[in-house]
């Protein structure tokens, strides 16, 4: 490690020092003063709405307004006005019933904060994947130190401004830096670690975890398909899997990462997808409104798959560009577009794209793509297009995901009491509305007897009495 690197680890560790030991002395953060935490933070995005807007699109590159205003700040205001309205009672002792055989007793679980948590977020929604969980972590009473991603490095800075102006270093703190800091950020002794990104770097964070016991909360992504049942017409089905897929330019954990149409659509359903998107985004390349892919490394990953498939004979259909000589057009962005039928052993069909390319391929059914969809890894979403519940709860029955929507993709993570969180290698744990304070929180299991009991008659030397308790506990 560099001088430098081996101050920033003092530093992380005399933070989380700190903020444990304020943590000790603060144990049980009132009500009050978590909704004040909360309004801080709301009040402090609204005020910045426009500089976060400025400084997530210098990192990309070319970050759409409407996406960060949609995506972002409307998703963190909403989060934060849900937990306040709701934390009276989510912070509220739960009752539970008792046995006959230990009455009178009682019974309850006490929600209490974890202690310390550690938040590394992504860098495809860097506001919002970086305080969404702090909202949760927040209104749970934890203190928190968070990891912004370090190829969005301006927002990341600003996250750090202005979070400093809210809230003192032993209540929340941000750690900036490259993937070394962030490597050590995951061997703290937290007392909860959240992480949002890639399984790959997922297994790695609990592993590193894992030696110090800390409990990990994942937050992944995967293959998410969208099936279109034979009952909808695909040119209707286009209109919002088009939206889903391309909104952030495909770089949302949850956008629909392949389609599966009835087969002999796949050409039909493609081109609508492509014509609905060329409507949506016009001359995508120097359109404000659509946003850039995050790096060069990214940009030459996409080309690369879909000339792969190109390459072994799969039709591509991409979006015109226009002339890209547009004041603000930007190299890096890439246009929309759909492959029909690529190999299964094709990048495209075996990673998680993560961009504006979807492979579309035919099926014989619903029947037939569940089953195909059960043979992969558990994605994060799953979306159904029928005019049929039946259908769609037949498809539901069949499969297993994060999270599933029907007829819309996206929409069911705006749905704040609904949780959030993925299955198998998409993920573990949830979090949003109550889901999310409950991740932060310790649910204590808490039994009260009076000063005398019947649970001492239990005791030896066992007599008439205890055989009675006995009878009835094995009855």
């Amino acid at each position: 490690m560099s001088d430098i690197d081996t101050r920033q680890l003092e530093r992380m560790n005399a933070i989380l020092a700190a903020q444990k030991l304020a943590f000790v002395k603060d144990r049980h953060r009132p009500l009050a003063q978590r909704k004040a935490d909360l309004e801080r933070l709301e009040a402090m995005i609204r005020e910045r709405a426009d500089d976060f807007a400025e400084a997530i699109s210098a990192d990309y590159g070319r970050r759409s307004k409407a996406e960060t205003t949609i995506g972002e700040v409307g998703f963190l205001l909403a989060s934060s006005k849900h937990a306040r309205r709701h934390l009276k009672r989510w912070m509220k002792p739960v009752s539970v019933s008792v046995p006959m055989t230990l009455k009178p007793g009682k019974a309850y679980v006490r929600r209490e904060p974890v202690g310390v948590a550690g938040i590394i977020a992504p860098w495809n929604y860097p506001l919002q994947l970086a305080l969404a969980p702090l909202i949760a972590a927040l209104a749970a009473g934890c203190r928190a130190m968070i990891k912004p991603s370090e190829y969005t490095p301006r927002t990341a800075e600003l996250i750090r401004e202005t979070l400093k102006g809210l809230y003192n270093e032993d209540h929340v703190a941000v750690i900036t830096g490259g993937p070394e800091i962030g490597e050590a950020f995951t061997k703290l002794k937290f007392d909860h670690l959240f992480y949002t990104g890639s399984t790959h770097v997922g297994r790695l964070v609990a592993l590193a975890a894992a030696d110090n016991l800390v409990p990990v909360t994942l937050e992944l992504g995967g293959k998410s398909p969208a099936v279109v049942a034979p009952d909808f017409d695909v040119a209707e089905a286009a209109k919002t899997i088009a939206w889903g897929k391309f909104f952030n330019a495909g770089q949302t954990c949850v956008a629909p990462d392949y389609a599966l149409v009835p087969k002999g659509r796949e050409r039909d359903f493609a081109q609508a997808v492509i014509d609905r998107a060329a409507s949506y985004w016009p001359d995508a390349d120097a359109n404000p409104d659509y946003t850039a892919i995050i790096s060069e490394r990214h940009y030459s990953r996409l080309r690369s798959m879909v000339e792969e498939a190109r390459s072994a004979g799969a039709e591509v259909i991409e979006a015109g560009f226009g002339s890209g000589a547009c004041e603000g057009a930007n190299t890096l962005a890439f246009p929309p577009t759909a492959v029909i039928n690529p190999p299964p052993d094709s990048a495209l069909m075996r990673e998680e794209i993560f961009g504006p390319v979807l492979p579309v391929l035919g099926h014989d059914g619903i029947k037939d793509a569940a089953i195909r969809i059960e043979k992969g890894e558990r994605p994060l979403a799953a979306y159904v297009y029928s005019k049929s519940k039946k259908t769609a709860r037949e498809f539901l029955d069949r499969t297993l995901s994060g999270g599933a929507a029907v007829n819309v993709p996206l929409l069911h993570l705006s749905v704040e009491d609904l949780p959030f969180g993925g299955t198998g290698a998409s993920g573990q744990g949830a979090y949003h509305g109550e889901r999310g304070f409950l991740t932060f929180t310790h649910e204590r299991a808490v039994f009260e007897a009076p000063v005398k009991h019947p649970s001492r008659l239990m005791a030896p030397p066992y007599g008439k009495m205890f055989e009675f308790i006995a009878k009835l506990q094995t009855r």
